[in-house]
């Protein structure tokens, strides 16, 4: 399962999920921006389960669904599909573009724990 078999509306949705853990179709539907139709998210719903991406549960008589991924596994593979598809694979480029971003400053005391996260991976080879 990775990010990228996901069409925008679909990560919309799943962006969703991750954000509250779990939701009905009339939560998510009313948290998308340009909101398609109830139905419309009712199919994407169903495409999502489909694909394996979500699954839900019955609660009061109305489906609420979940995320089947662990967010941070569906974060390595949607990191993994930015880095193919916009930085050619390379970390660098992407830490990079991340560093330099406008508005994205970090505050000194990141920058140093970024600076002993990257001394800590020269040591150990990664």
């Amino acid at each position: 399962m990775t990010q990228k078999t996901l069409s925008r509306r679909e990560r919309q949705i799943m962006d969703i999920l991750y954000r509250r853990g779990r939701a009905s179709a009339s939560e998510i539907h009313r948290a998308l921006p340009d909101r398609p139709s109830y139905s419309a998210v009712r199919a994407k719903l169903r495409v999502l389960e489909e694909k394996g991406h979500v699954r839900h549960q019955e609660q009061a008589l109305r489906y609420v669904y979940l995320p089947t991924l662990p967010r941070d596994k569906a974060r390595q593979s949607a990191l993994r599909h930015l880095l193919e598809t916009f930085f050619d694979n390379s970390t660098e480029q992407a830490i990079t573009a991340l560093l330099t971003l406008k508005g994205g400053g970090l505050a000194r005391d990141k920058l140093d724990r970024l600076s002993a996260l990257i001394e800590k991976a020269k040591k150990e080879g990664i």
